[in-house]
């Protein structure tokens, strides 16, 4: 598993032992209670049924459509028997719970049909709760279960509102950041074209003045061509801009001046370059600029404290690797800051790219973003 993945999985994982731990105690509270107001042994159904809710809601990740037939089934089953049966009314404490749990999560994030039928099965089962519950009693389960249906649907509507809310911005970044792209692009194969022109133009006049050089002309001509063709190719479904003025591509060598700049702003900066000249596609050079240049903007932003920065770059045949790494003390709220949407644009390049991006906290200390671009092969003539 990939650490951004585990990453993903931290917050759910918590959650739900929190859930546990809650689930427990309520059912043993409940217990209790139902000992000491109507004696010894009738607490177990109440704590069977519910302790089963209870565990449908913990699987609730699985499928959710499911998870909330089934807890609402027992709910409605329990309600049921202690309709006929000498037994405490239900649902008991920890089943309410668990019943907000299961119809809150599949408000948030089933399709609107699907959501709004769990919806009404659990006002079904409110409305069993209330018909079931004896003439002369306090009427304490029913309005209980009436709380728990209506915090469901509060928090389920209010956090599906925010992560449609979310989506819509993530989205806007990611287009955002492949019309980006595609100006630069664009500015590169417009570069390629124009001096496919220019050589073209120069081609007809050597086959007249000097013959024997035409086979170098047109194999210039084809290189160019050959680098339009592929710069474009790996643009494919990215939509373009025109009315935006196009910015020119960086390069290896820009990358020192990024770092100096930082280095007057945040801590200090290692820049480790591949050696010798380092031919990279554009697309791919404007790629590493980014990532070096986001990534030093969380440092400034949320890693004050961190005393170095290390920025290495490194390049074989067939792929570009970049990593940023600082060494700040882990704080509890960095991983929200890290997780914003300059990562999500950041992801979108390299990802379109064909590359890989993963961030994430370092072992002991520090965070670490690493980016694999591949280069393409050129293909012997």
């Amino acid at each position: 598993m990939h650490l951004r993945d585990r990453l993903s999985l931290r917050p759910g994982t918590l959650a739900d032992a929190g859930l546990v731990l809650v689930f427990v105690a309520v059912l043993v509270l409940a217990a209790l209670a139902i000992e000491d107001t109507w004696g010894a042994g009738y607490w177990q159904f109440d704590c069977a049924a519910g302790a089963v809710v209870c565990v449908i809601a913990l699987a609730r990740g699985r499928d959710r459509v499911w998870a909330a037939a089934a807890g609402l089934a027992v709910a409605a089953v329990a309600v049921l028997a202690t309709r006929f049966v000498h037994l405490p009314a239900e649902p008991g404490p920890a089943m309410i719970l668990a019943l907000a749990v299961l119809v809150g999560s599949a408000i948030r994030a089933l399709p609107v049909p699907q959501a709004a039928a769990v919806a009404a099965a659990g006002l079904a089962v409110v409305a069993g709760a209330w018909l079931s519950a004896p003439p002369l009693s306090s009427g304490t389960v029913p309005r209980m279960t009436v709380a728990g249906w209506l915090a469901a649907l509060t928090i389920g509507l209010s956090l599906r509102s925010l992560d449609a809310r979310r989506r819509a911005t993530t989205e806007k970044v990611r287009r955002d950041e492949r019309l980006e792209l595609a100006r630069e692009l664009h500015d590169v194969v417009a570069h390629h074209i124009t001096g496919i022109v220019v050589q073209a133009q120069a081609a007809r006049l050597v086959a007249r003045r000097r013959p024997d050089t035409l086979d170098d002309c047109l194999a210039d001509i084809e290189s160019a061509g050959s680098g339009a063709l592929a710069a474009m190719r790996r643009v494919v479904g990215i939509l373009r801009d025109d009315g935006d003025a196009a910015s020119t591509t960086p390069g290896p060598e820009q990358l020192g001046d990024l770092v100096e700049r930082f280095s007057g702003h945040g801590p200090e900066v290692r820049l480790r370059l591949p050696g010798g000249e380092s031919a990279w596609p554009p697309e791919v050079a404007g790629t590493v600029y980014r990532v070096v240049q986001e990534s030093l903007t969380n440092v400034v932003r949320h890693a004050r404290h961190a005393k170095s920065v290390t920025v290495s770059v490194a390049q074989d045949r067939r792929a570009v690797t970049v990593e940023v790494v600082d060494d700040a003390a882990p704080a509890p709220v960095r991983h929200h800051h890290r997780g914003g949407y300059g990562l999500v644009g950041m992801r979108e390049r390299v990802e379109v790219l064909g590359g890989t991006l993963h961030a994430g906290p370092r072992p002991g200390a520090g965070w670490s973003v690493l980016a694999t671009l591949p280069v393409p092969v050129a293909e012997p003539r």
